[in-house]
């Protein structure tokens, strides 16, 4: 199998570098040819045009900066669409827009191709060392298919569901990042200013229940299963510590936007009557302003969990 690459970039390179550790037969392709050339020593070859990419590749990835150079890529003057073969399948790796890959792959298939959103997590450590995650989003069986190229410079490659499920994984996961990190910024220097040291803090709520579980496992045992009675914390005594730390920062004349956000919306669920149930009741609030309903069943968690620690060992 012959595998394509359009973009060594920082992350990409990294990538490219891991597929040829791994034997993979490789054509590559960037704006910069000097970017490139260490790999076609190590025996890679050298495509002038993502066209001429595609005539000589099976499969074809890209690492590109985003929705513009994608778009240019995948569908411009000498872009892969004028060269790849029936059946053959496009991963785009970047972060792009769910939108861009849907319209990519609608005009695909209308030439028997397959184009799948997979962006990447893990950061250029991850790249290197090939510990990242991969979310993919497309046809299952050509996500199979692949799976073992992807397997290559990847040890979390997972299937989320059709064309552009991929891309809106990662958006909440980096959306959730810089909300959090914003966050932290906000109630770190509000601690500072109120008399603790930075190191002290960072200490201290590293062995709290925050620092001792990670974010997107604590949506588990409330919001995915709609559970919010009995509470594990009640949404009273959670409005109560969030106005004691929104009047600290007030006290210190630390500007806290974020934190102000919060407390409305668990003031607005204290409204609805809802000081017995769990704190993270208030999130109701925000499927009912979107429309969504989010019930998952247990046992799909469970089995999540279960697969997860098996594979751990």
């Amino acid at each position: 199998m012959k595998v394509g690459f359009i973009g060594v970039g920082t992350m990409g390179a990294h990538m490219v570098t891991n597929l040829q550790k791994n034997g993979f037969d490789l054509v590559v392709n960037d704006v910069n040819q000097q970017a490139a050339s260490r790999f076609i020593t190590a025996g890679a070859v050298w495509a002038p045009t993502p066209k001429q990419v595609a005539e000589q590749s099976d499969v074809v990835f890209s690492s590109l900066p985003g929705p513009p150079e994608v778009e240019a890529v995948a569908m411009g003057e000498n872009g892969l669409i004028e060269g790849l073969k029936p059946g053959a399948a496009y991963f785009d790796l970047s972060t792009s827009s769910p939108t861009l890959i849907r319209k990519i792959a609608a005009e695909y298939e209308k030439r028997g191709i397959y184009a799948l959103d997979a962006p990447v997590s893990g950061g250029p450590s991850g790249a290197a060392s090939g510990q990242m995650a991969i979310w993919v989003g497309g046809d299952r069986k050509i996500f199979d298919k692949h799976k073992h190229v992807l397997d290559g410079f990847s040890d979390a490659a997972f299937y989320v569901g059709p064309v552009g499920a991929g891309a809106v994984a990662k958006l909440v996961h980096n959306c959730m990042g810089y909300i959090t990190t914003a966050g932290l910024a906000e109630v770190f220097t509000m601690g500072v200013k109120a008399g603790v040291e930075p190191l002290a803090i960072w200490e201290a709520v590293r062995q709290g229940a925050l620092g001792r579980r990670g974010v997107f496992e604590r949506l588990i045992d409330q919001f995915l299963v709609n559970k919010y009675d009995p509470p594990a914390f009640a949404l009273r005594l959670a409005h109560k510590d969030m106005t004691l730390a929104t009047n600290l920062g007030r006290e210190m004349k630390v500007p806290m936007r974020i934190a102000n956000l919060a407390l409305e919306e668990m003031t607005e669920a204290l409204n609805r009557g809802w000081g017995a149930r769990d704190s993270r009741s208030m999130m109701l609030l925000q499927q009912e302003r979107s429309g969504v309903e989010i019930q998952v069943d247990p046992a799909r968690i469970k089995a999540v969990l279960d697969a997860e620690k098996a594979k751990k060992g």
